[in-house]
């Protein structure tokens, strides 16, 4: 497929636009019979359909337990430069997770009722961290962080290991981000065995990460028997650049999420012809220096797009249409923040030529586990509140219960429901 050229000035744009954000980028393949037939095996077999799947899948067998002090060992052999990377980004996302913690908040109303939420974390969260095409430490961090400050004490994490070989650099992560366990299972059978438990794996109440469509479609089909953060698709961008930018590095802003995954996408915006064909001619240059070439490249030519736009001012209907995991604003700052004034819909937004969407992925702190294919339009990313739970409180005396207690029992008695009227009544 030929790299999509839109022009907002076009008699076709509304068309090719409606077309743009209305294309699936899911993988083909139905896997929803798969994964159903996955999920059952597990919860009727436990651990030998469990290992079993594991042999099929990754080739290796029994242990699946990787033992914390493996992960320490991991951690401690890192080169200085590099744990000093992963603990700079731990310490960042640590303390932007911080401060996302609720307060209980309590009061006492007109009526003499005492009102209040407390605020507690999941006993067990479950973290899934790929272990396919790549292996992502920074996925580790970003899930298990925020689990650890919500203050959940079970902190369980599985990752697929090809062969039975652990990535040392995740096991590294995980150490230094507070897991509590670490399995060596991946695909919808670790979902499945976080979800309803074996007998080595005990059942968690929230599951957190990324995954394949295995993986995603068991999480849509276990929500309700546990928490969920997210169904997430194939990574995304949208980057919004005027023609003041340097061209090479618009390029690489969009091939950082084109390398990820053949069906990622990465689309430009901008005011410029000459800029977008010189962005355009970046991306050709840059892509066969790349080592994940093969997934940037089918990325870019199925599912990229230039934009062009009268003014970029008057892009802000485009991003909400599009809603997009990440937006890029590569103008000056004023122009910048004038923008996203007006951004309704979007995962996560960085401003300014300087503040490309890759920092944001490892050491800015907020959280790069983000709602795709425009989930953005009513949802968030991943944060401390998947974590944990509200739970409301109620209390009255006499004199309160006098106050309302009438009005509840009308409510109840047209309603029909005799005994919610008698429990009130009872009492006035």
């Amino acid at each position: 497929m030929r790299l999509q050229r839109l022009d907002a000035c076009s008699s076709d744009f509304a068309r090719d636009f409606a077309a743009l954000v209305a294309a699936r980028r899911d993988v083909d393949a139905d896997v929803a019979a798969d994964v159903r037939a996955i999920i059952a095996a597990v919860a009727a077999g436990g651990d030998a359909a469990l290992a079993e799947h594991t042999r099929r899948f990754d080739g290796h067998d029994l242990p699946l337990s990787i033992p914390l002090a493996d992960c320490t060992a991991a951690l401690d052999a890192l080169d200085t430069p590099l744990r000093d990377a992963l603990e700079l980004a731990a310490q960042r996302i640590a303390d932007w997770h911080e401060r996302q913690r609720p307060t209980d908040h309590a009061h006492v109303d007109a009526a003499g009722v005492r009102l209040g939420a407390r605020w507690s974390s999941v006993d067990a969260a479950g973290v899934y961290v790929p272990g396919g095409r790549a292996s992502y430490p920074s996925s580790v961090l970003m899930n298990l962080i925020p689990a650890r400050v919500a203050g959940v004490e079970r902190r369980v994490m599985v990752t697929p290991t090809p062969g039975g070989e652990a990535n040392q650099l995740v096991l590294a992560a995980a150490a230094l981000a507070g897991a509590t366990e670490v399995w060596r299972v991946g695909g919808a059978q670790a979902i499945a065995a976080l979800a309803h438990g074996t007998q080595m794996i005990a059942p968690v109440d929230v599951i957190t990460g990324p995954g394949n469509a295995w993986v995603a479609e068991a999480k849509r089909q276990l929500f309700g028997r546990v928490g969920i953060d997210m169904v997430a698709g194939p990574s995304e961008i949208l980057v919004v650049a005027d023609a003041a930018n340097d061209p090479k590095w618009i390029a690489a802003d969009l091939l950082s999420q084109a390398e990820h995954d053949p069906t990622s996408q990465s689309i430009l915006i901008c005011d410029d012809t000459a800029f977008a064909d010189a962005v355009a001619a970046h991306v050709a240059a840059i892509v066969p220096t790349l080592a994940t070439a093969p997934a940037a490249r089918a990325s870019w030519d199925a599912h990229g797009a230039i934009i062009l736009v009268p003014s970029l001012g008057d892009s802000a209907p485009i991003i909400n249409a599009l809603a997009p995991e990440h937006l890029q604003l590569a103008m000056e700052m004023a122009a910048a923040e004038d923008l996203f004034a007006r951004v309704r819909h979007a995962g996560s937004v960085f401003l300014g030529r300087m503040t490309p969407e890759a920092i944001g992925d490892y050491v800015a702190g907020p959280n790069h586990v983000l709602p795709t294919a425009r989930s953005a339009r009513f949802s968030s990313g991943l944060s401390v509140l998947n974590f944990m739970k509200r739970t409301s409180f109620i209390a009255l005396d006499g004199a309160a219960l006098a106050a309302i207690g009438p009005a509840a029992v009308a409510l109840a008695e047209a309603e029909g429901l005799p005994a919610h009227a008698l429990s009130v009544a009872q009492r006035l």
